[in-house]
């Protein structure tokens, strides 16, 4: 099953009702089809076709789901790249899923020009205002639409999503047709009680898993979808009172900033029925008060991955007699506990968490990654070996005892240490860098570095700040930088993160008085 060809049903039998949301933008099923085969054909005279890789590296718009299901359209693959990543970033993301197109706004031309200039056979497409008017999305748009080339039926492959790990280069993950219709579809749709009558509210990038995920209820179920230019607590709730939100997709740190707006008129929320939360642990307090202010709204948390989609779920009855887990498994997932010979473990004790949904591909699980040397260490007989420590107790409920792969989850981004500590390695008179996760008031978790300096250098904390600036992307930056003599270290010559976090933790002022 395709996600072009579920919208593409969805558009014969009710063209005429609302599908996509943004700003003063409103297009009904039909006009997105429309709008859907009019950039397909462009895309396909551009020498797009099956298996072919599209990269989209544009902010939050009509352009970005549009551009999607024309790729879909045509068998292609979508390797969705937030804006908020750097353009050294973005080339490797292109460089590592090879890709043969690349969707810019005009805006970010200056930003890029260095880049595609490197970069010849990387053909473009830009939205908004550009001097080459064969490059333009709008060109594309007023092609007629008309009939498109076959796609053979093997052909399942359509999102790539980079995710990092401990080697600290991201590593593509494959999606499928069959990966983001059975999550977003149909599990999501029952286990959720989504409908056709629902109205979806994005306020996360739409390069992101969950961003794109909203858009694929709404046009998998026939339902409306608004998307939000960018996060903003008092224009969301006006969102969701013009629009009639019925269902949104948050982290703890957007309902953090939305609580003082919701405070101030709660009655503006009224269409509100069901937020699902993932991300960084979500307190206990924190979803108090929501349901305080919002009695009429349930509350579903969530744990997820890039490889595997939902994995558990939480429901609104579960969240205050289960407060510290993630849930139990979604229909259909299967979860093993096992130690490091792969034996399973006793109910209460913890070891890694394995995850598997039938064929890699088939159902929930990714298909593999792009780099397929690390498929053999995380696919396993279909088990994928997630590198989370968790444990589950007697009623199946499962809780996650230590972060995978050493990562900062900060305002629901996902961070990898070894990520930024390669950036800051990169930077003059660094001998080594530790860098951990510190609690933060506002965003659940910051980023602490520890830097060992070479004898003599002469460092500052600025200088490093300002190198991963413009290195990586603006939330992987470290909030503090501690400059020691020399990084704790085991016999064997490792650095001990343990320690370091425990000394940050008691030593950073990271209830937000100060930072680096």
């Amino acid at each position: 099953m395709r996600l072009d060809v579920v919208l593409a049903g969805q558009a014969r039998r009710q063209g005429d009702k609302t599908a996509l949301i943004c700003g003063d933008r409103r297009l009904g099923y039909g006009e997105v089809m429309d709008s859907v085969n009019r950039l397909a054909q462009g895309l396909a005279a551009r020498g797009l076709g099956v298996d072919d890789r599209i990269a989209i590296y544009l902010p939050n718009g009509i352009e970005v789901p549009l551009l999607c299901y024309a790729a879909f359209s045509l068998g292609a693959v979508v390797v969705p790249v937030t804006t908020r990543l750097t353009v050294r970033e973005l080339a490797q993301f292109c460089e590592d899923s090879g890709a043969k197109i690349l969707a810019y706004h005009a805006d970010q031309g200056a930003a890029l020009a260095e880049f595609l200039a490197s970069r010849p056979d990387l053909d473009t497409i830009v939205v908004g205002d550009v001097a080459e008017a064969d490059k333009a999305f709008e060109k594309l748009l007023a092609i007629p639409p008309g009939p498109l080339p076959p796609i053979p039926l093997e052909q399942d492959e359509c999102l790539i999503n980079f995710t990092s790990g401990t080697t600290g280069r991201p590593k593509g993950a494959i999606a499928t047709h069959a990966n983001l219709m059975v999550q977003h579809g149909l599990i999501n749709g029952v286990e959720w009680g989504l409908s056709a009558d629902d109205r979806f509210l994005v306020t996360t990038p739409l390069a992101h898993r969950t961003g794109i995920a909203r858009v694929i209820n709404a046009f998998a179920l026939g339902a409306s979808v608004v998307v939000m230019p960018s996060f903003d607590a008092a224009a969301t709730v006006d969102v969701i009172a013009s629009q009639r939100v019925t269902v949104m997709g948050m982290v703890p740190t957007v309902c953090r900033m939305l609580l003082p707006e919701i405070a101030k008129a709660p009655e503006k929320l009224a269409s509100l029925r069901l937020a699902v939360v993932t991300g960084e642990a979500f307190p206990v307090e924190l979803k108090k008060r929501f349901i305080e202010l919002l009695p009429q709204t349930r509350l579903v948390s969530f744990f997820a991955m890039t490889e595997v989609g939902v994995a558990t779920s939480l429901s609104h009855d579960e969240q205050f007699s289960h407060p510290k887990s993630v849930g139990r498994p979604m229909p259909g997932v299967e979860v093993r506990i096992v130690d490091d010979r792969g034996h399973d473990l006793a109910h209460g004790e913890i070891g890694e968490l394995l995850v598997r949904c039938g064929r890699p591909g088939a159902f929930t699980v990714m298909k593999g990654y792009l780099d397929t040397a690390a498929n053999a260490e995380a696919l396993r007989d279909g088990w994928l070996h997630t590198g989370d420590m968790a444990y589950c107790d007697e009623d199946g409920y499962l809780y996650i005892a230590d972060r995978k792969k050493d990562m900062i989850l900060s305002g629901g981004f996902n961070i990898y240490s070894k990520e930024v500590e390669q950036v800051i390695g990169e930077c003059a008179g660094v001998a080594e860098a530790a860098v951990v996760g510190v609690p933060d008031a506002t965003y659940g978790e910051a980023v602490a570095a520890y830097v060992e300096p070479r004898p003599g250098a002469a460092l500052t904390a600025d200088e490093i700040v300002a190198h991963c600036r413009d290195a990586i992307a603006s939330y992987k930056k470290p909030k503090y930088v501690v400059f020691v003599d020399e990084l704790p270290r085991n016999a064997i010559g490792k650095v001990l993160k343990r320690e370091l976090s425990a000394r940050a933790r008691e030593e950073l002022p990271w209830n937000g008085k100060q930072s680096a």
